[in-house]
């Protein structure tokens, strides 16, 4: 599954909906570069307009994350209305996203296709309360879907920060700005009929992502959301020392792997161990006089500080993590905006994950097979989803898996785990805080490490002994035998199906 595409086009990254990308399977539904969106309009007027019916597929971008209102405020109004059997194609579902729940119960909403769910919806649709069989995807397979016709989305609804004059929208500019808006662009070139929704309008705006042409309606609300709901989860490093002490292996390992040195790249997640182990790795460029070529992913303000700091010549950036990244991606240019297409898609050739030299994930689950889950608990609820996960793992030169071995006295390695979210071919190392396991097939990368460092190199099935030893053998967790939701790969294979808890 690696990839070894070279790195000559990520000179022009994406900055239109058809850069990239093969003509002869994506084509573009509106094309008419000079027509502009309809505005003024209240959004029931609009929802008049659209002709709603039974069964559509609407689409809602997650940009602005857990302070979204625009999900709950259309989807509300579409209730009343009556209309049932919708699927709700959102790049993410977070807890202020809970109203679907109720729409789960009288039949408004029957499917979920998604990358990443938590909270309220993930619960229920875990409890068997969505009618269909619904879709956890990955940031790069949702594009891929919908470019390619396998979701065909009815409308797509676009919580857009700024709009301008023409109609251009930028998740840059007003008073909810997220920074980017790279996971609707697929949305916006495919959709029926696409309606952005804004508290900010301009006769120029920054950095526009979605061109106007593409956009049939604008509508002028209060409010969209709450940018302070952008920041999620943990986005400050760790002073755990059980924790430091992972980032300092997982640095170390990565200094003998051959891959740092002048041109790394590199992508790490917001928690507080895979921002030590970018803290230790800054600190070896800086000792060794190393620049990297490109930083990509979900930004975080630490990646913003390695850039401005010249530890990286750009920034790829598909979704901001905190406030800080908003305003970086507007005011620098080398901080640019990618759409999840350009990001992560498996089908263009010019994606950015394939052209990673290391990628720093996490895991609640990984068994002796190397498979990861981050899509369920042990107790079988959704708790999240691939996101870029497996996407970033099969593009990387190096995946690694940094987590402590036990958390809560429960071990992080399995003999199996509960559902498959990213495939153990695609992840080569697990550090953790008692032993590092590297899969088999990089036997010579094993022999190197433990020639030339004294970390303590054991095999998979050796620190799942250790792990068993502490916290003792899980009960198998019962399930009924209904499926309620699938995990699918970046390519659009179904990787495994989770059962009604």
């Amino acid at each position: 599954m690696r990839n070894s595409i070279g790195r000559e086009g990520l000179e022009n990254p994406f900055m239109g909906a058809f850069a990239n990308v093969k003509e002869s399977i994506y084509k573009p539904v509106k094309t008419d570069l000079t027509r502009h969106p309809e505005r003024d309009s209240t959004l029931d007027e609009v929802l008049d307009s659209l002709k709603l019916k039974d069964g559509m597929t609407l689409s809602f971008h997650h940009h602005l994350r857990n302070g979204d209102y625009v999900l709950d405020m259309v989807m509300r109004k579409i209730q009343a209305r009556g209309i049932k059997g919708l699927t709700i194609a959102a790049t993410s579902i977070f807890p202020c996203h809970k109203c679907l729940v109720d729409m789960f119960e009288d039949g408004t909403v029957t499917k979920v296709i998604t990358a990443y769910l938590q909270g309220p919806v993930a619960k229920a649709i875990s409890e068997g309360r969505c009618r269909d069989i619904c879709v956890v995807c990955t940031h790069g397979g949702r594009p891929r879907s919908i470019l390619e016709g396998e979701i065909k989305v009815d409308v797509a609804f676009i919580a857009a920060p700024g709009v301008d004059k023409d109609g251009n929208l930028t998740g840059s500019d007003g008073p909810s700005a997220c920074g980017i808006l790279g996971y609707a662009v697929a949305d916006a070139q495919m959709a029926d009929k696409v309606v952005a929704i804004t508290d900010y309008m301009a006769d120029e705006v920054n950095k526009p992502e979605i061109p106007g042409y593409m956009v049939d309606y604008v509508v002028k609300v209060d409010s969209i959301g709450d940018p302070k709901g952008i920041v999620s989860g943990s986005t400050v490093i760790t002073k755990d020392p059980v924790g430091l002490k992972i980032a300092r292996d997982c640095a170390t390992l990565i200094a003998h792997s051959g891959l740092l040195k002048d041109g790394f790249s590199f992508q790490t997640g917001a928690g507080g161990i895979s921002l030590a182990v970018a803290n230790e790795v800054k600190k070896l460029m800086k000792k060794n006089g190393i620049k990297g070529s490109f930083a990509s992913g979900g930004t975080t303000d630490y990646l913003v500080q390695m850039l401005a700091e010249g530890y990286f010549e750009k920034l790829y950036d598909v979704q901001c993590f905190n406030l800080d990244a908003v305003e970086s991606v507007k005011v620098r240019d080398n901080h640019l905006k990618i759409d999840a297409n350009k990001y992560a898609n498996i089908n263009n050739p010019d994606n950015v994950v394939n052209n990673l030299d290391v990628v720093i994930l996490g895991a609640s689950e990984i068994d002796l097979d190397y498979n990861v889950n981050v899509t369920t608990g042990t107790d079988g609820i959704i708790l999240g989803g691939s996101g870029g996960h497996a996407d970033t793992a099969a593009g990387a030169k190096l995946a690694i898996i940094v987590s402590k071995l036990m958390n809560a006295r429960l071990s992080c390695l399995v003999d199996k785990v509960t559902t498959v979210t990213t495939p153990g071919e695609t992840i080569d190392i697990l550090v953790t805080d008692r032993g590092i396991a590297i899969n088999p097939k990089h036997q010579e990368l094993i022999e190197k490490l433990r020639a030339e460092t004294n970390l303590e190199i054991l095999t998979i099935g050796e620190l799942k002994e250790i792990a068993d030893g502490l916290t003792g053998v899980p009960e198998k967790l019962k399930t009924s035998d209904r499926i309620v939701a699938v995990s699918e790969y970046r390519d659009g294979t179904i990787l495994d199906v989770l059962y009604m808890v």
